[in-house]
């Protein structure tokens, strides 16, 4: 079977935790969310499924192998992060022209086509570039590169809004042609809420929830109106939090809402992706 599985993963650095015993698959062809708050464990995470890092425990499969020093597996796997990969001293062209030396599958074509739209500097060297063309440089190498695994780890980092909407439309598009394995680690849950198909949250180091982002969609809503309303409708309920302002609350609560507690003083509304995983989140914490 095809797919990313996560295996009982641990990580320590000293005596901080950063992953405790994690494990998920994710289906193959998939556009996945990897959702966790910064410090959660998602770069851990990303570095030890493309063997930047070790795991302390456990081991991250790609179709079946170990990447773990694993040429084969390694293969199938392209992974952006912030972590600076490219030499300070190239210029980029020359960066995007070498990229085919390492991997089979990179298209300079592609590569050129991309740097164009985003008026990337392709004459300028890698140290002269902005925080966000920094990025913008990785994302060009990630799209032009045809590999069955992406990994994008905060991919729009440093990035204009302008940017960022032309980096999603370039993403689709290449997942809608090469049907691969997506997987973009975020917390800026809103610009990826209508792309991605399977959602994992992650918490201090530990999986929260795995589902379809449809499913977790409608497995939560919100009711608003007078507070004591509020407090009635929520008695004996899943309750994920609740925010009162003045005289008026809102809750947030798991599950489908209750039509036989409602009434007409109560305002019954789905919960975005984003208030989801706030409210899942700051309950974990």
């Amino acid at each position: 079977m095809r797919e990313l599985r996560v295996d009982a993963v641990g990580k320590r650095f000293g005596k901080t935790v950063a992953l405790d015993s994690v494990s998920f698959s994710l289906e193959y062809g998939k556009l996945h969310a990897l959702l966790g708050r910064n410090g959660a464990g998602k770069s851990t995470l990303l570095g030890i499924a493309s063997n930047r890092l070790l795991p302390t425990s456990g081991q991250v499969l790609v179709d079946g192998e170990p990447v773990a020093d694993n040429p084969s597996a390694l293969a199938k796997v392209f992974c952006v992060s912030d972590v600076r990969m490219y030499p300070e001293s190239m210029y980029v062209d020359d960066l995007l022209g070498q990229m085919a030396r390492f991997h089979k599958g990179f298209d300079s074509r592609a590569a050129a086509r991309f740097a164009q739209a985003f008026g990337l500097d392709v004459k300028a060297k890698v140290a002269a570039l902005s925080t966000g063309y920094r990025s913008i440089c990785q994302l060009v190498a990630a799209l032009a590169t045809d590999v069955p695994y992406l990994l994008l780890d905060e991919p729009v980092l440093g990035l204009d809004a302008n940017h960022r909407e032309l980096f999603y439309k370039l993403l689709l598009e290449d997942y809608l042609e090469k049907q691969r394995t997506v997987v973009v680690a975020t917390h800026l849950i809103e610009e990826i809420a209508n792309l991605v198909e399977q959602v994992v949250v992650i918490d201090h180091g530990r999986v929260l929830l795995q589902s379809s982002a449809d499913d977790l969609r409608s497995s939560g809503y919100s009711v608003s109106g007078r507070t004591a309303d509020v407090e009635a409708y929520c008695q004996g309920l899943e309750v994920l939090g609740v925010e009162a302002v003045g005289s008026l609350s809102v809750a947030y609560l798991m599950g489908k809402p209750d039509a036989a507690r409602t009434g007409e003083r109560l305002d019954i509304a789905p919960l975005s992706l984003q208030k989801l995983f706030v409210e899942l989140t700051d309950k974990e914490g």
